[in-house]
């Protein structure tokens, strides 16, 4: 996977498609992403002795990856993800529609 934690995504396809989002988390094993304000659950809790007060919780649920796409912030929309290596032999990550490195 591409896109790591810190990265802005827009979301494709969904309830949510549309909606921009920076990653929280990424699990590469299930190939899902956190993202930030996207696939909202609301979870009822209880009181307990770690949060006093019990009710509805909203919290972000992971998303696949397949349903994201990166956001280049310098050309405004988005683009994939490409790997070059350098001259060095080290490896930086890419947009394939502007051509600028992101890291």
């Amino acid at each position: 996977m591409y896109i790591r934690k810190g990265d802005t995504v827009l979301v494709i396809r969904g309830k949510y498609k549309g909606r921009r989002g920076r990653v929280l988390e990424v699990y590469p094993k299930k190939e899902r992403l956190l993202v930030e304000g996207v696939n909202i659950m609301k979870r009822h809790t209880r009181p307990s002795t770690r949060s006093q007060s019990g009710g509805i919780v909203e919290r972000e649920r992971p998303i696949h990856v397949s349903n994201v796409m990166a956001w280049d912030p310098s050309a405004s929309q988005a683009s994939k993800i490409v790997m070059k290596s350098l001259e060095d032999g080290s490896r930086v990550r890419v947009w394939k529609h502007s051509g600028e490195a992101l890291d």
